[in-house]
């Protein structure tokens, strides 16, 4: 029997737009502490999608792989982040298996289109060649892996910079870019409003990136982990989102038993990192 290549995230999106009214944005979160088990445990949760980060957490090509086969027998989307918009880090992600990329930082069409060329095999981009060796074929087990290959990748760009935010419009015409991710945070910094991630000023801006996308007819997405904001983003028209972390979850739970169980000596209250 033939291997089966799982379905894109691009797909799910898709999926979820043709339902119309009884379709639902895919809500998801990150793991980045970098262990396969924590990965798992999330995988299992019932969310509908996971990032796997490797620009903010201690990330690397092992890790990643042990991360995609943890979560490979669980029905949940894995979308996996590069540190940098890099052709040669795109090319090894992909021969490892990643099949769902997120760039970063990528403010404007010329970084939009090495994205998504660093995923094509020439003549349509500059993917190095080596399925043979490469677990994203099966090691050469996939049949047609070479001609199916675009079929089998979705790429979504973040939008996180007042540039970005400026040039989506054409970002979002980009041939391959299947979908923008805005980022509140780094988009607030590059605003001169490092940290306050809920300004109006910065809602503003991604809902005009929400509703670019929504005119181009491709998903957007946001991240908002307070619960407000996110269904804020969701009223407004964002197709999936991120709500958490598996490493914010541990941080804010021994906290709290802590504060719980833990009595402080001098009157004060214990002290977290």
């Amino acid at each position: 029997m033939p291997l089966r290549i799982t379905d894109t995230f691009r797909d799910a999106l898709a999926a979820e737009k043709n339902r119309g009214e009884a379709g639902r944005p895919l809500a998801g979160m990150w793991v980045c502490s970098g262990s396969p088990l924590v990965a798992e445990l999330c995988a299992g949760a019932g969310l509908d999608w996971i990032l796997v980060d490797a620009e903010h957490s201690p990330n690397g090509l092992e890790s990643i792989l042990a991360q995609l086969q943890a979560i490979h027998g669980y029905p949940v989307h894995t979308v996996v982040r590069p540190p940098v918009n890099d052709t040669v880090v795109i090319k090894q992600y992909l021969d490892l298996g990643v099949q769902n990329l997120l760039i970063p930082m990528v403010n404007s069409v010329a970084e939009a289109e090495a994205a998504v060329a660093a995923t094509r095999y020439p003549p349509q981009g500059v993917r190095g060649v080596g399925s043979a060796l490469a677990r994203a074929a099966r090691w050469n087990r996939v049949p047609d892996y070479l001609a199916r290959a675009n079929d089998t990748i979705s790429v979504t760009v973040q939008i996180e910079s007042t540039a970005a935010v400026e040039a989506v419009e054409d970002i979002l015409k980009v041939d391959g870019v299947d979908a923008v991710f805005v980022g509140p945070s780094d988009l607030a910094a590059s605003m001169g409003l490092l940290g306050q991630q809920e300004h109006p000023e910065v809602r503003a801006a991604v809902e005009h990136c929400l509703a670019a996308a929504r005119a181009a007819g491709k998903p957007a997405g946001v991240n908002a982990f307070n619960p407000h904001t996110a269904r804020h983003y969701l009223d407004h028209g964002a197709d999936f989102i991120l709500v958490g972390a598996d490493v914010a979850i541990l941080a804010r739970g021994s906290e709290a038993l802590a504060a719980k169980f833990v009595k402080p000596t001098d009157g004060d209250t214990r002290p977290s990192y």
